[in-house]
This record gives structure tokens, C-alpha cells and sequence, in this order.
């Protein structure tokens, strides 16, 4: 039986700095995590535990977990629906042009989130109705993940010969609409689902952007978490944080295994 070659240094000292590493982000969650669950955290465990505090939160922010979901699906909904005929014109004809147009879209990355934010609010300030609504928060999400999902379903497009698929289905009769929904579009499904996935990670943990635009009627899950870190106890504080873990891992999770299992369709 042959044996491998011995892990040397190099091996054991990767694996140390990757645990270190590890230990350096998991361990500040899980005892954060605790925190919520303890009755009280300057005592620590020894005092007991409880779910009062997660029921507190439950009870007092319950609505900005549910408005951050559904901002972050209509978020998606609506890059989609933009970014992908987007992609699929710059894709078709490269040039000049489409280079500018991209870079023009792709701004909102460079820029800080609460120079957009400003903005937004010179812009649509005065329009009242709209400045108070969830609508507003979902302008500015939406403007920020758009190129996410432009760039996702460019690059796919672009790797795929589009135009020989295409052809191909015009030579069968298919006309321009069908031939977007039913050869474009499956064909560029993994690029949509990655952008997806970067759409709604963003959207859902978006605060720069959110806390300038938001009102007290409309705050998200982040702006929640600030303001229970800011006016709370520690204890709800931390609560809060074990919530959106685990409202938000489970999500992030399905969306990953529906996006490799789309591709692995595709495929």
C-alpha cells in the first residue's frame, strides 16, 4: 500500500492560521449568541438560562425582520426583471457604449453608501407619500444590487455563445420574445442565480444606505440590531443578533442549494 507524502510545516502551519482565523470570527458570534440567552450576561452562564429576551425581541422588531425579507425578494424580483434584459443588450452588442453604460450602472459600488443615500434624498425628498414608504428603502437597495446581478448575467452571457443559440431557434421560426424566454434566459439562469444570491445577502444586511433612508416605520433588520445595541440591554441586544441568525443562515443556505441545483440542471 503506498502512502502519501507527510504533511509537512507548511500544511500545519496553514491548518493553525485557518483555526485561528476561524476561532477569530465564530467565537465572537457564538458568544453573542449566548448573551441572548442568558438571563444575565455580566453574571454569564451561571445565572441561568432564558428565552425571555429572544421573546422581547420578537416582540418589539418583529416587524423589521419580516420588512427585510420581503425588501431583499423584491429586490431580487425587480434586478432581475431590469439587470437581465440589461445584460442580455450589453451582452449582444459589446462596444464602447455598452463598456460606458456598464461602468455608469456599476457607480453605486464605488460610491459610499450614504453619499447614494443623499442623493436619493435631494432627489426624492419632497415626495412625501413615497419618502415615507418601504418604497423609498427599496429604491436605494435596488440601485445599490443592480450591478451585481448585471455583472453576474453578463459574464455568464458572454461565456455562452448566445448568438448561435439564438440563431439557431430564429432559423426554427421562434420569434424574439420566445426566443429571450426560452433559450436567453434558461441559458443564463446561473448567472441569475449567483447575482441573486449576492442580491439578497446585500439587501438583507444593507445598513449604510437603509439608515439614511429609512423612518421610524420603515427600519430593516440591521437598523433594528443598531438601535437595540444603542437603547437596549445587552442581553436584547444579543438577542437580537441569535434572531437574525436564525431567520437569515436558513435562507442564505436554501438559496445555495436551490443555485447548485440550478446549475447542476443546467448542466
Amino acid at each position: 500500500m503506498r502512502r502519501g507524502h507527510p504533511r509537512g510545516a507548511g500544511f500545519w502551519g496553514g491548518l493553525a492560521f485557518t483555526l485561528v482565523v476561524a476561532a477569530f470570527m465564530i467565537v465572537p458570534v457564538v458568544l453573542s449568541g449566548l448573551a441572548g440567552v442568558t438571563v444575565n450576561f455580566f453574571r454569564g452562564l451561571e445565572s441561568g438560562l432564558t428565552l425571555d429576551w429572544v421573546a422581547e425581541v420578537w416582540r418589539l422588531y418583529a416587524d423589521t425582520i419580516w420588512r427585510s425579507i420581503w425588501l431583499a425578494f423584491a429586490t431580487l424580483a425587480i434586478t432581475a426583471v431590469i439587470g437581465v434584459p440589461a445584460a442580455y443588450a450589453l451582452a449582444r452588442r459589446p462596444g464602447p457604449l455598452a463598456r460606458a453604460i456598464e461602468e455608469t450602472v456599476a457607480l453605486p459600488i464605488a460610491i459610499p453608501g450614504l453619499a447614494l443615500a443623499l442623493g436619493l434624498l435631494l432627489t426624492w425628498g419632497g415626495a412625501g407619500s413615497f419618502r415615507m414608504s418601504s418604497g423609498f428603502v427599496l429604491a436605494g437597495h435596488v440601485i445599490y444590487t443592480l450591478p451585481f446581478m448585471l455583472r453576474s448575467v453578463i459574464a455568464v452571457m458572454v461565456a455562452t455563445d448566445m448568438k448561435t443559440l439564438e440563431e439557431g431557434a430564429a432559423s426554427l421560426g421562434a420569434g424574439f420574445l420566445r426566443r429571450f424566454l426560452t433559450v436567453i434566459v434558461p441559458n443564463a439562469w446561473p448567472g441569475v442565480l449567483a447575482g441573486g444570491l449576492m442580491v439578497v445577502t446585500l439587501s438583507i444586511g444593507e445598513f449604510n444606505l437603509t439608515w439614511m433612508l429609512h423612518t421610524p416605520l420603515t427600519k430593516t433588520l440591521p437598523v433594528g440590531l443598531a438601535d437595540s445595541y444603542a437603547s437596549m440591554r445587552l442581553e436584547i441586544a444579543s438577542a437580537y443578533t441569535l434572531v437574525f441568525f436564525v431567520m437569515i443562515v436558513p435562507l442564505l443556505v436554501a438559496m445555495q442549494l436551490a443555485g447548485r441545483r440550478g446549475r447542476k440542471d443546467h448542466r
